[in-house]
């Protein structure tokens, strides 16, 4: 009998790396990994046009969350003089929680996957 092995935990690490890099507190974790899943999910239906390879969230700060996009077609995602971006980043200040009364501030950067084939 072979073992089975999810294939992305198997190569983190090695030549992939983690699609969320953050840590949280026991009380923090669960609302963090819904959030997380709440932007996913978002970002997926709205951009299943755009070629959206992968998408890495980090949370520096309690406050900030940073969005890194690695998509194929860059000018979906980024609109007409970066109007669907601002548009993005309001859509998605509103889906994620707040923190101690705090708004959480949506950094997104968007990276151009050149070969994507």
């Amino acid at each position: 009998m072979g073992q089975k092995i999810n294939p992305i935990g198997f190569r983190v690490g090695v030549i992939r790396d983690w699609d969320a890099k953050w840590y949280a507190d026991k009380k923090e974790y669960v609302p963090a990994l819904q959030e997380d899943l709440r932007i996913r999910k978002y970002l997926e239906t709205n951009l299943k046009d755009a070629a959206v390879d992968r998408i890495t969230i980090e949370r520096t700060e309690p406050t900030r969350i940073n969005l890194t996009i690695h998509t194929a077609k860059p000018g979906i995602v980024i609109g007409r003089g970066g109007a669907d971006v601002e548009r993005l980043r309001s859509e998605l200040s509103k889906i994620v929680d707040t923190y101690k009364g705090q708004h959480k501030r949506v950094t997104i950067n968007i990276v151009e996957i050149r070969k994507p084939d």
